[in-house]
């Protein structure tokens, strides 16, 4: 069983930046793909971003690419998401998930609230 927890959001003005942080226990991230997924008020949850457990390759959702890093410290059991020049649409709850292949996820976090005004 992997818990995870969120942490780093807050409110921000449009053109800001914030450092989302997700921290494991229970067992290593070592062999899982990570995600950051956000969900809007109204709106579905989405994807944001993926990397897989070597931490090579990463993946980003067209709304977020060139804006946000993802990354990962599996020393620290930690991953997470850079947010540069942030815009009000990325007003959502931020999630990370683990799973054993990217874009599926078994354990998610309970979720960190990102607020960007305009």
């Amino acid at each position: 069983q992997v818990q995870l927890v969120e942490s780093g959001g807050g409110l921000v003005q449009a053109g800001g930046s914030l450092r989302l942080s997700c921290a494991a226990s229970g067992r290593t991230l070592s062999g899982y793909a990570m995600s950051w997924l956000r969900q809007a008020p109204g709106k579905e949850r989405e994807f944001v971003a993926a990397i897989p457990w070597s931490g090579g390759s990463t993946y980003y959702a067209d709304s977020v690419k060139g804006r946000f890093s993802i990354s990962r410290d599996n020393a620290k059991n930690t991953v997470y998401l850079q947010m540069n020049s942030l815009k009000s649409e990325d007003t959502a709850v931020y999630y990370c998930a683990a799973g054993w292949a990217l874009y599926k996820y078994i354990y998610w976090g309970q979720g960190t609230q990102v607020t960007v005004s305009s």
